[in-house]
């Protein structure tokens, strides 16, 4: 099959593409309907069909007679743990589980939300719900009680689901208090809290509206699928917004189950039986496409890995679990690799395990650097396929489709843009950019199945966010270039684009030139005020461990190379060498947060921010530095 053919007929006929593939899942009444529109002239998918997404990714490959395959490997350095389920005892579970749900007074078109750590009862909470109904909002376990009421407020859960700890490197965190703070704090008061106890010593405070999580399971009985239409919400996902304020993305079923069957075969090429691991968390997009929805529905065995790639215990735990569980295809963010390659720059530990099974390596999340690239490839010599997409489209927009026509790698870019979108480049006035112009990502309407159908409660934020500044497209909010192959470079959020003396610039491609010297583990470029020029530059930078090399002279390195890739247009100066650098929990590099701390600007700490101690540490190395706007030192 060549690509060229398959994506061409995917934009001139998206009715009969997709048709064609709804047709590789099961549903209880196809749809004869494929493509129309909301009441708001939004494009809709499959609409009068009906379906159910936990029968598409339990109850089907039991009947296939699969039952006896192994569903989860849950694998949890942190509490040393290994137990693998098949789809048979998963089933049983979750539809106990489902059934327990219904008794507590849950049906179909409530909403809950699930509150829980990597372990395999999230995943049993989230397809439970499914199997009735009732859509999930999965939050992040250990988010700030005000956050979580935020959450409760906007999307008004009959229940929460939760676990009475997660676990850090170096911490048990108890999540009920935090659960019960939420609550209070909320208007919204949900009626049932179910725990889940984990029984590793966290505080469990018992209130009026918990049940616990094992006896609802044990006293319930099984209950069948519910069938739901097409554009029955599936979950809510919460998205970080511009204005403080989470924007929670509905996804539709019917879409969804189809782009996530089309993605595992033709992206990922991820053979029915074989293991997928997603190093991810559920309460990512990520996590509901690639841990739990897009595995299950092809048939995988997927990882539900609880631990990080360092320091859990080491930076051998991602070798380890390929090794161990025979783990075929692997999918992270670029964080992690860097992590890694931090901790093992000579790739030691790669060395003391065999990683025969492995086919292929998946990134997203970020942008991958050329270095990173560079040092898997040479330490694994197995693809290694980026691909861009976004919480809003569930699944990638620009990748490498391993099962179409593998392509070329092109270091810094995802490669070509996936059937069934129309990604085009557009300047500021909404006109259409030629090959190599970097501008605006934008996205030609109907979007392909499995992307959001709306916020949750909100059509004017919905509208105002992603389509009233181009008619008939949807904005992504980053900016990119094709080249003349047609192969797409995301050169980062729009906001990350950076004005120096009138000359527009790209951080990803300082943030490149910076990754590239020997010396340095990760970094980050992010532009600063400036009086004369605007805005300029600033690296900050995280050396390799066991490095002995200079600030001065680091500095004087990066600058040099920039001067010379770039040029002096760029203006790059300052680089900071620093510790670590601020992240959300899903590993991506918090640029903003950085540039407004160098400008001394008011800032709302993101809800989603890995560890808030590195804004103090971040704020004294600029000062140090005498970087920023009123910066002394």
């Amino acid at each position: 099959m060549k690509y060229q053919e398959f994506y061409d007929h995917s934009i001139s006929n998206p009715e009969g593409f997709w048709r064609e593939q709804s047709e590789k899942i099961e549903w209880y009444n196809k749809p004869s309907t494929i493509l129309s529109k909301d009441q708001n002239g939004y494009p809709m998918w499959f609409e009068d069909g009906t379906l159910n997404m936990c029968y598409l990714t339990l109850d089907k490959h039991i009947q296939d007679g699969f039952g006896d395959q192994v569903a989860f490997i849950y694998d949890s350095p942190v509490t040393q743990t290994i137990r693998k389920y098949t789809f048979n005892e998963v089933k049983t579970e979750v539809a106990k589980l489902a059934g327990g749900l219904l008794a507590l007074g849950f049906k179909k078109g409530d909403t809950a939300i699930i509150y829980m750590p990597m372990i395999p009862q999230t995943a049993f909470a989230m397809l439970a719900c499914a199997r009735i109904g009732v859509i999930h909002s999965v939050v992040f376990g250990g988010f700030a009680p005000n956050e979580l009421a935020i959450r409760i407020d906007d999307c008004k859960p009959r229940g929460i689901l939760t676990a009475s700890s997660g676990i850090e490197i170096d911490r048990l965190i108890a999540y009920k208090p935090l659960v019960d703070e939420a609550i209070e704090i909320a208007t919204h008061k949900p009626k049932k809290v179910v725990v889940f106890n984990r029984k590793l010593g966290a505080k469990i405070p018992f209130k009026k509206y918990d049940v616990d999580y094992d006896a609802l399971v044990y006293g319930s009985e099984e209950t069948a699928c519910v069938a739901v239409e097409s554009n029955h919400p599936l979950y809510i996902l919460y998205t970080s917004g511009t204005t403080g304020k989470p924007k929670g993305i509905i996804r539709d079923t019917g879409g969804y189950a189809t782009a996530m069957q089309f993605s595992m075969t033709y992206i990922y090429d991820a053979k029915p039986g074989e293991i997928f691991w997603a190093a991810s968390d559920m309460g990512w997009a990520v996590g509901h496409s690639y841990i739990v929805y897009g595995p299950m529905i092809n048939r995988n065995t997927t990882v539900i890995f609880e631990g990080k790639p360092i320091k859990t215990p080491d930076a051998s735990t991602f070798w380890r679990v390929i090794s161990e569980h025979k783990v075929s295809t692997m999918f992270c963010a670029p964080t992690a690799i860097r992590a890694i390659k931090k901790e093992d720059p000579d790739g030691e530990f790669i060395k003391q395990y065999d990683l025969s099974s492995l086919k292929k390596q998946l990134l997203a999340g970020e942008r991958c650097d050329a270095a990173t690239l560079e040092w898997y490839q040479k330490h694994i010599p197995v693809p290694v396929i980026d691909n861009w997409w976004q919480t809003e489209s569930g699944w990638p927009m620009v990748a490498n489709p391993m099962g179409i026509e593998p392509m070329k790698i092109k270091p810094g870019s995802a490669a070509k843009v996936v059937p069934g979108y129309d990604i085009q480049i557009f300047n500021e006035n909404g006109e259409k950019l030629g090959a190599n112009e970097e501008g605006l990502v934008v996205i030609k309407l109907p979007l392909p199945p499995g992307n959001m159908i709306g916020l949750w409660g909100n059509l004017e934020r919905f509208n105002a966010s992603y389509f009233s500044r181009f008619i008939g497209y949807y904005l992504a909010g980053d900016g990119g270039y094709i080249d003349e192959d047609g192969y797409i470079f995301i050169t980062g959020r729009v906001d990350d684009l950076i004005n120096v003396a009138g000359h527009r610039l790209s951080t990803a491609e300082m943030e490149e030139v910076v990754a590239s010297h020997h010396s340095v583990a990760e970094c980050a470029v992010v532009g600063i005020y400036d009086e004369l020029k605007g805005q300029i530059p600033v690296a900050l930078v995280v050396v390799k461990s066991g490095e002995t090399i200079e600030s001065f002279q680091l500095e004087y390195e990066i600058v040099q190379s920039i001067r010379k890739k770039i040029g002096a247009v760029a203006s790059l100066r300052n680089v900071v060498v620093v510790q670590r650098l601020p992240k959300t929990r899903s590993g991506k590099i918090l640029r903003k947060l950085i540039r407004n701390i160098a400008d001394q600007e008011d800032f709302q700490i993101p809800s989603t921010i890995d560890d808030v101690t590195i804004i103090d540490e971040i704020r004294i190395a600029l000062a140090k530095a005498k970087v920023g706007q009123k910066s002394t030192s």
